[in-house]
């Protein structure tokens, strides 16, 4: 028989395989037919695990939904990212506004893929309204911090209102999204960052925008 010191990370890495497994399987599935609409049974049947073994980890579908929407914020931040990193050399506008410009063609080509469904986050926002829900608590704090990135975008615009500015376009982007899935229009990104331009273009910089 092994040490235990050497069995135990077998353990770990099983359990961590298992839970991994349900939250994967569940973020398919919520994003592809909703929150509600899916049920535990149908998670479990195509995930091959066990009603019990997710209870381990899972006291509840809430606290299951809470984890399928971090890893969803995961997949998104680092696939984000990696987009802007190399649409970022393609910009050929003002350098202040160059993150802000990228982020917007990033989401044009996050909207074009055939693996869009929308937000998961806005999804989850209306099937859980009441704002003390745990899951909508959540959803909250990524929109929150997508906000703060937002203004981070800005800084070097020096501008006295940014959180304001930052909301305004927050607005635009969850516009593009919920107009990309409702129209079927894939260059709502392209005219939300066209917008964009013109908000900030409204704005006394100096020196002013080179675009």
């Amino acid at each position: 028989r092994p040490p235990r010191s050497t069995l135990f990370p077998y353990t770990t890495l099983f359990r961590s395989v298992k839970r991994d497994l349900l939250v994967d399987t569940a973020l398919r599935l919520f994003s592809k037919n909703g929150y509600r609409a899916t049920g535990i049974d149908k998670i479990l049947h195509e995930s091959g695990v066990a009603k019990m073994t997710m209870y381990k980890y899972f006291k509840s579908k809430d606290e299951l939904i809470i984890a399928s929407l971090q890893k969803r914020d995961e997949i998104f931040s680092a696939d984000i990212t990696k987009r802007m990193n190399r649409l970022l050399a393609q910009q050929k506008s003002d350098p202040r506004i160059a993150k802000l410009l990228a982020f917007f063609d990033a989401l044009h080509e996050c909207i074009s893929s055939d693996l869009f469904y929308g937000c998961n986050f806005i999804n989850a926002s209306i099937e859980f309204k009441r704002t003390d829900d745990p899951i909508h608590v959540a959803v909250s704090a990524h929109k929150k911090l997508s906000i703060q990135i937002l203004q981070e975008f800005l800084v070097e615009l020096h501008l006295q209102d940014a959180p304001y500015v930052a909301r305004t376009l927050h607005m635009l982007i969850e516009g593009a999204i919920v107009m990309a899935v409702s129209l079927g229009d894939k260059n709502t990104a392209k005219r939300a960052k066209d917008s964009a331009i013109r908000i900030l273009n409204s704005y006394d910089i100096s020196p002013p925008l080179k675009i």
